[in-house]
């Protein structure tokens, strides 16, 4: 009887052993995350993966997300590699926008070039922009007799307000300033919901009628996660480029906070947040894309002393912790919700997509500051 008592205390204190060496090599494997070297590396690669398996056309919204997170990365690494395939996107489509002038979505990649010309110097690089941009500015939305705004879905406030403010910003041309303040906050008015501190995807959302349909599974309303990530990813970029003493500024910083108070009350146990950010049982798997963006702009607030480091670092490490596990050992990104426009598509660890690694990529950006 002694012996099997002290067999079995044995084995106890083997599990014991084994369980907080688990713990140990977990919170060593998380601390690795966070080194200089760990970081560049794991960008570099990511990066590296990325541009060698493309999916889309080059100047198309996807790309505008995934090149400004390779900016961000040459910013990071200085790799030449990086630079040159830059360099190599923005010659081979001859510096356009795509396709639509009217759409957020088509400008969005003019953000790397407008990023570019400021180190090249070549005007070629941002006058099909300008010239976008221009004809943008003057004429309406075109629809089918129905009045639209210019921005009413809010992925587009990624897309629009960064090229238009670094554009200004750029040509020393108070219009364009002037211009984003108004098609964002007809946007804002349209889409912000201020009570959540969240954006309502489109306006099939808040326009009246079928409003059922626009609730979760828990009765909450629906609030897309990659949605809100790229409004708040696109505030950050607003606030890079915006002079201090600009006049609308304190409108963005506002909603900035706002957001991100949101935002971080949100998060999931695993450090990532649902596609529907408030019925998260309906989603059980972390998302990517969204969880990047929100990773990338709660660092930026950080280092930029907009949000309070003790209540918001815990976030950010969480969050890029789990968007490390979410790398394989080839530098593919998983964990990526597919093009779509609401929380509903399915999505694991063997599904990626360009603005997923964009997204990682700016998010390590802001990280390795900290």
């Amino acid at each position: 009887m002694v012996y099997k008592n002290r067999f079995y205390i044995g084995i106890l204190m083997l599990s014991l052993f084994l369980s907080e060496t688990a713990v140990v090599d977990a919170q060593n494997r998380d601390a690795d995350f966070f080194s200089s070297k760990s970081i560049k590396s794991v960008m570099l690669k990511v990066a590296k993966w990325q541009l060698e398996n493309p999916l889309h056309q080059k100047n198309d919204w996807t790309n505008g997300a995934f090149y400004a997170g390779v900016f961000a990365a040459w910013e990071t690494t200085k790799s030449k590699d990086l630079y040159s395939a830059l360099l190599e996107m923005g010659n081979s489509v001859r510096w356009q926008p795509f396709r639509r002038w009217y759409h957020a979505d088509d400008i969005a990649i003019c953000q790397t070039y407008i990023d570019l010309y400021r180190r090249e110097k070549k005007p070629e690089m941002i006058q099909a922009t300008i010239d976008t941009v221009e004809k943008f500015i003057a004429n309406p939305y075109p629809t089918r007799g129905v009045e639209v705004i210019k921005w009413w879905w809010c992925d587009a406030l990624f897309m629009g307000p960064a090229t238009l403010v670094k554009l200004g910003v750029t040509a020393k041309n108070s219009n364009y300033l002037q211009k984003n303040d108004e098609y964002f906050k007809e946007c804002y008015d349209l889409l912000y919901d201020r009570e959540e501190h969240l954006f309502a995807r489109d306006l099939n959302y808040v326009i009246k009628g079928n409003e059922k349909d626009r609730r979760e599974a828990n009765g909450k309303k629906i609030f897309w996660s990659r949605g809100n990530g790229w409004v708040m990813g696109g505030l950050v970029r607003i606030l890079k480029e915006l002079p201090k003493k600009y006049p609308a500024r304190q409108f963005y910083e506002q909603l900035y906070r706002e957001m991100a108070a949101k935002i971080v009350s949100l998060r999931q146990q695993d450090g990532l947040w649902r596609a529907s950010l408030l019925d998260p049982d309906s989603y059980p798997g972390g998302e990517v894309s969204g969880s990047g963006f929100f990773c990338y702009a709660l660092a930026w607030g950080i280092n930029n002393k907009l949000l309070d480091r003790e209540t918001y670092l815990p976030a950010v490490k969480e969050a890029w912790a789990a968007l490390n596990r979410c790398v394989n050992d080839e530098g593919r990104v998983g964990w990526v919700q597919p093009v779509g426009a609401d929380p509903r598509k399915n999505f694991n660890a063997d599904s990626w997509e360009v603005y997923g690694s964009g997204a990682f990529l700016l998010a390590g950006s802001e990280v390795i500051k900290l």
